[in-house]
């Protein structure tokens, strides 16, 4: 568990760069279904419709990023067809502002296919940037560990905190890996789902927590552990941030899959979902609006049979 913080001068939490993968492929992964319960199976509707809708809600929320003057690197690598979650990338990569690159193990197999390093190819020759050092957790596939890079972890990168939920995805052993290597303080817990009458460990910690310059949006109620709640939100206080909590419903409904970016002249922005933007009162917007912009796509089909939301379909680039 976390006891102390400490910050890191000249670190930033939020960055004008993002990459995103177009869903050039995207349709419903029943091997990810089994323990991501956002997840749902597609009915009434044919697999082509759900591809060109959610390349239609991809399209439009690159385009309100870009109006905003975020600079939106979308690519769509060869063979992206074949793989149905390659629009959320921040599982497999992660990049930092040491000029680190890491790449995480995954636990579909159907998954691992998105790592595709031209990526990052493009991303030196078109940026004209050299990543320093190169981390590859991958062989932990092999021992059946994994760890999805900021679906796994929600990084607090100024005061170098990462906050994780165990489950599946989200090993232990490698969250302590990472911490080591990137000398990141850990904050662990469990936090439940409720689905089909039993409590099932929450897939990812990015789905009922966000972290940005000074606020963490959390799920607390998914917490039973009374030690491991009382940690985590010492840890927002320590590190200065305005805690604004949500409900299970409003968890359900993507409010804790948001992410802070900057805009042109360096104003930040709260990237938030239409679904999830429904389901916040107007005392909790006008807390994240002293924040940042809100910039609210429509992403039902993405969330419905993806089981993820606006922040799963952003990795972040520090250059």
């Amino acid at each position: 568990m976390f006891y102390t913080s400490f910050k890191t001068r000249n670190m930033s939490q939020i960055t004008n760069n993002i990459l995103m993968v177009r869903p050039t492929g995207f349709t419903y992964n029943e091997e990810t279904a089994v323990n991501n319960h956002f997840q749902n199976p597609i009915k009434n509707i044919n697999s082509k419709k759900v591809t060109e809708n959610a390349i239609k809600e991809f399209d439009e929320m690159v385009a309100l990023l870009d109006n905003k003057g975020v600079s939106v690197h979308v690519v769509d690598p060869k063979g992206n067809k074949n793989n149905p979650d390659a629009v959320f990338p921040n599982n497999w990569f992660s990049i930092h502002e040491d000029g680190t690159r890491i790449i995480y193990p995954m636990f579909a197999k159907s998954r691992r296919k998105e790592r595709n390093l031209d990526i990052f190819k493009s991303l030196e020759k078109n940026i004209l940037f050299n990543f320093k050092k190169n981390i590859d957790l991958t062989f932990y596939e092999d021992e059946n560990l994994f760890l999805e890079g900021t679906g796994s972890m929600v990084l607090d990168r100024v005061n170098k905190i990462a906050y994780a939920t165990l489950s599946q995805r989200t090993s232990l052993k490698v969250l302590r890996d990472f911490s080591k290597t990137m000398r990141y303080k850990l904050v662990y817990f469990d936090s439940f789902h409720d689905s089909k009458d039993k409590k099932s460990p929450i897939y990812h910690t990015n789905v009922m927590l966000s972290v940005g310059n000074h606020f963490a949006v959390v799920c607390s109620n998914t917490i039973s552990d009374r030690i491991e709640k009382f940690k985590l939100f010492e840890s927002f206080e320590i590190s200065g941030k305005e805690v604004v909590e949500i409900s299970v419903s409003q968890m359900n409904n993507f409010a804790g899959n948001i992410l802070q970016v900057m805009g042109s002249n360096e104003t930040p922005l709260i990237v938030i979902s239409k679904t999830a933007f429904n389901s916040m009162e107007k005392a909790e917007l006008s807390k994240l609006e002293k924040y940042g912009e809100l910039i609210v796509p429509s992403l039902e089909t993405i969330e419905t049979y993806g089981g993820g939301s606006a922040r799963c379909m952003m990795a972040e680039l520090f250059f």
